[in-house]
């Protein structure tokens, strides 16, 4: 991976050498039907770009990761590739004022999701491709100068099989054309200037649904965009493309409506594609989606509005991102943070997802809050050194953080200067390159309000508050003084929180607001003398409305008054900020992991709000593997089966809690009655009314009984025989890696670890069975292995496969002192180590340590 990286000083000294004025882009895809003429499987990149050069007679380079290069021409002058290319770079010398360089290549199609990713299909043998490039992987597909700032028109040719489907950026150019009685040739219409990461091509016999979105504009006009939806043809059954559809008119509605410039990239697709390693990707016409966004089974509403929140976000990147781009990875948040940020605020806004705040509250934002307490946290506008720093800052903190600093920046400067702010950005930059002082600039402008030391605050500075109320109170029981306390770790800043304070008190069953009051806090305290008077709280919650990004702590009324009547909290946003809060408290060691899961017993099954349960279903079980005692561990997981099995019984039939319940106890299984159960629904000789026992709740089951040893080869095989497709595929790879066998695991982590020939989606299976919280002594044998093999693995693999290792495999599982101190030992050792690396074994560690001080916590509770 070195030889691969591009630092920030290099992408400088190159965009102020060089300006690109056209790429046209060649690509013959041929090759990625029938046998294969080699390894790797490759195909014909044919890539002219036309650029001119500020200093005749200079040099400089372009980027090209690709097994070998058949030709190379400048200015007309042939170029000898074995002296010019170098794997990963192509050097340049003796620059004109005005430049064409050709590049004739060989290209590797890819197995890892980055470049150009060929997947076959088990189902029907049928080969789909499409591209990944973010942050810089359109060098494994043509050659180019690989960086946000050079931005051009690209004009896609593809040639490919007769009856594919081929989608490029630019709409489709002419009919295609026939080249032999196998295949034909597309071409497709020149973009407007645009970065290389987010170009695309996507090809194979796609399903393709086709819809029109038109608008009237301002100006008289009329705005035209053809809309298609694609997925593989072995989900069109499972493709609801209707919905897909209606969110996708509802978000181009909102954001005309707000944004002030008409959408301007001509057509919109959206593709559902295989093994994509990520949520979504943002390429202006052709964006492209994780197809487990098609859904196979019955899912709950909030995995409905999950998507819709990828389909408006990745829309609002047409914008943020696409439009107006970072100069450089430094301002990732420029794109990232307002795509997060407008997700949620167009969903409530324009669809039927009206709750969308409620789940950026205790979902996304628990996100954020975990990576900005990582030792490599970082502020919202990063330090991005080179393309590996690039490549680990699309985190928590770059999206969910980010968003989160938006909506507290609505809330003070208020929303129309916000939006009006957004407006003159895009007038004023469109189709360039910008970096944080222009976006302050104009929201300067707009609001009136200094940005320079809100910036400073919030978008320079890394870490998260905590706020927690202190009242006082005089003998009849009415407020003297509401004060706000914030607290910073170490030498992170406090900062100025624009919050609204709610007091609550018990009414009947109910737990009720009966005051609110907004204030600027500042400093470590903060008095808010609007509540002086108001009688007593039972509970005072210090960022009611979500209005600013803090941990929420609770004086000693409040946590006693939540943890009798935390259900009885009637409304959703306020309680899922309750549900966040104390979340934060289990984690930062200060509410003993058994107390949570007390609550959640308690509570959980009162929840109304579908994606809020299914976050604290998910916490549950984190805290009962990694922060409750282990000398406690077995009977809090069979307490909180038992309560996830009643909560399951009680549930109306055919409902997503229903649904959201019956996985929870799934995983949660290990008694005999329990496993026997499973077994039985599986079987259909057991029945829970209304539960659907459709594929991917059958895999979920299987997943369990794997694990726990009770399905074996036989079973599972079985079972893929009923679902031999991409989806069984994976689960079943996924359920063979959970099997409790020394000899299965010892296949996995060799298929993992020392072999490459596993595809990404088939790597991240095994990876994930693997893993088994309840196979701590079958496991401890591969802690020191794994740090024995980190720096080779680095090393050797792309990055995105060594991501997935270096996370995926280090031994959190074993929760343990003496593998903290073997963490604490290879990074004493390899100080040299790569820093993206080091940074991810940090991480892990901190972790690690974070569990461990919980389980401490956790023991003192037991007395």
């Amino acid at each position: 991976m070195p030889g691969e990286n591009l630092t920030r000083e290099e992408a400088r000294q190159r965009a102020a050498l060089l300006t690109v004025d056209a790429y046209d882009v060649a690509l013959d895809l041929r090759s990625a039907v029938g046998e294969a003429k080699g390894e790797p499987r490759t195909f014909r990149s044919v890539t002219t770009i036309r650029f001119r050069c500020a200093e005749p007679g200079a040099a400089s380079f372009a980027d090209l990761l690709a097994p070998s290069v058949t030709s190379a021409t400048l200015n007309g002058r042939e170029l000898d590739p074995a002296a010019v290319f170098d794997g990963s770079r192509i050097a340049l010398t003796d620059l004109e004022a005005d430049n064409v360089l050709v590049v004739d290549a060989q290209c590797a199609y890819s197995r890892t999701g980055e470049g150009m990713h060929r997947f076959v299909d088990p189902e029907d043998g049928e080969v789909y491709l499409y591209t990944q490039y973010e942050p810089a992987d359109a060098r494994r597909v043509f050659a180019n100068f690989e960086q946000p700032d050079l931005k051009a028109p690209f004009t896609f040719a593809v040639t490919a099989p007769t009856g594919w489907t081929v989608l490029s950026n630019g709409a489709q150019d002419g009919e295609c054309a026939p080249v032999d009685t196998t295949s034909a040739a597309w071409r497709f219409q020149p973009t407007r200037p645009i970065s290389t990461y987010i170009t695309a091509v996507v090809a194979g016999p796609y399903h393709v649904v086709r819809d029109h979105y038109r608008r009237e504009l301002p100006d008289g006009g009329t705005l035209e965009i053809p809309l298609g939806a694609l997925c593989r043809k072995g989900l069109a059954k499972h493709f609801d493309a209707d919905d897909i559809f209606t969110v996708t008119k509802q978000g181009f509605d909102f954001f005309h409506e707000h944004f002030g410039f008409p959408y301007p990239f001509g057509k919109y697709d959206q593709a559902f594609v295989p093994e994509y390693n990520l949520g979504a990707m943002e390429n202006p016409g052709c964006v492209t989606f994780r197809e487990e966004f098609v859904f196979r089974g019955k899912v709950t509403r909030a995995a409905y509005e999950g998507r819709a929140n990828v389909i408006l976000h990745e829309m609002a990147h047409m914008w943020f991102g696409d439009l107006v781009t970072m100069e450089w990875w430094d301002d990732l948040w420029l794109k990232e943070s307002f795509a997060d940020f407008m997700g949620s605020f167009s969903q409530v806004e324009a669809t039927r997802f009206t709750n969308a705040w409620v789940t950026f509250a205790n979902r996304r934002k628990a996100w954020a809050y975990r990576a900005d307490q990582l030792p490599s946290t970082h502020p919202v506008t990063a330090d991005i050194r080179d393309l590996q720093d690039a490549k680990l800052n699309f985190d928590g903190i770059t999206y969910a953080k980010g968003a989160s600093v938006l909506k507290q920046l609505v809330a003070y400067a208020g929303r129309d200067a916000f939006l009006e702010g957004a407006r003159r950005y895009f007038a004023r930059h469109a189709y360039g390159n910008t970096r944080l002082t222009d976006l302050l600039s104009v929201l300067e402008e707009t609001s009136g309000r200094d940005m320079t030391a809100w910036s400073r605050s919030w978008l320079q500075s890394s870490g998260v508050n905590s706020l927690t109320p202190q009242v006082t109170c005089d003998a009849q029981d009415r407020i003297t003084e509401l004060a706000v306390l914030q607290e910073a770790d170490g030498d992170q800043p406090l900062r100025p929180h624009r919050v609204a304070v709610g007091l609550y008190r018990r009414e009947g069953a109910e737990l009720l607001r009966y005051a609110r009051a907004e204030a600027d806090v500042a400093g470590a305290r903060t008095v808010v003398p609007e509540l002086a008077g108001a009688e007593r709280p039972d509970l005072v919650l210090v960022n009611d409305d979500d209005l600013t990004y803090c941990k929420v702590r609770f004086n000693e009324r409040s946590l006693a008054t939540l943890r009798g009547h935390l259900g009885d909290l009637t409304d959703p946003l306020a309680r899922a900020l309750c549900w966040s809060a104390l979340w934060n408290l289990t984690r930062d060691a200060l509410l003993p992991a058994r107390d949570f899961l007390e609550l959640v017993r308690r509570f959980a099954g009162d929840e109304s709000d579908i994606g809020v349960l299914q976050t604290v279903q998910a916490q549950a079980a984190t805290a009962l593997t990694h922060y409750t005692v282990p000398e406690v561990r077995e009977e809090a997981g069979r307490l909180l089966a038992e309560s996830a099995f009643s909560e399951l019984r009680q549930a109306e039939p055919g409902s997503g809690h229903q649904l959201a319940w019956a996985r929870s106890f799934a995983q949660l299984a290990t008694a005999d009655h329990e496993l026997h159960l499973l077994q039985g629904l599986l079987a259909g000789t057991a029945r829970i009314d209304g539960l659907e026992m459709d594929q991917e709740l059958r895999w979920a089951f299987l997943a369990t009984l794997a694990a726990r040893g009770v399905a074996g080869q036989a079973e599972l095989d079985a079972e893929l025989a009923r679902d031999n497709t991409a989806s069984g595929k994976r689960h079943h790879v996924r359920c063979l890696a959970a099997r409790p066998d020394p000899e299965v695991k010892a296949r996995a982590w060799a298929e993992v670890v020392e072999s490459d020939h596993l595809s990404n989606a088939l790597a991240e299976a095994t990876i994930s069975g693997f893993d088994q919280p309840d196979q701590r002594e079958l496991l401890a044998p591969y802690a020191p292995r794994y740090f024995e093999v980190l720096e080779d693995v680095w090393r050797d693999r792309t990055i995105e496969i060594a991501l997935d290792i270096v996370r995926g495999l280090f031994p959190m599982t074993q929760g343990d002192r003496p593998t903290l101190e073997a963490t604490d030992a290879w990074l004493a050792a390899h100080p040299d180590a790569a820093p993206a690396l080091r940074r991810v074994v940090l991480e892990s560690r901190d972790d690690l340590a974070r569990a461990l001080r919980a389980q401490v916590r956790d023991a003192q509770a037991a007395g």
